[in-house]
């Protein structure tokens, strides 16, 4: 989300990763769930289509949801970990992801797993 509606210091670096050749991005139900539809609602189709772009570069999907939810639930349990967070870093471990990035300050709970290694995209405050 940050890299269409983000301020420009947030912006910046997260469109550097997404442009980034090297890269494979991966998407479950659960991202499809939490990024478009507030643009769809109110009829942005500048986001709207950056959404649409995104998941059309997506080349690794996690669907099976009891696996997400199940994973999540006990990471969730076990490090304290909020559910929209649990539910992305079982989606990146299922799908073997070797980063999972986010814009959570570090004190968050998320960095207390051991599922997948969870990278904060630092803001450019050259930007």
């Amino acid at each position: 989300m940050a890299a269409h509606r983000g301020k420009p210091a947030q912006r910046e670096p997260c469109l550097a990763i997404l442009n980034d050749s090297g890269g494979a991005f991966v998407a479950s139900p659960f991202v499809e769930l939490e990024t478009p539809p507030k643009a769809v609602y109110f009829q942005n189709a500048l986001e709207i289509e950056f959404y649409r772009t995104y998941f059309d570069n997506v080349r690794i999907w996690i669907n099976d949801v009891e696996s997400i939810v199940r994973i999540a639930r006990e990471e969730s349990q076990r490090r304290g970990i909020a559910a929209m967070d649990a539910l992305n870093v079982a989606a990146a471990y299922l799908a073997k992801a070797e980063v999972l990035y986010t814009m959570e300050r570090r004190e968050k709970p998320i960095y207390r797993t051991s599922l997948v290694r969870v990278v904060r995209v630092e803001p450019d405050e050259t930007a």
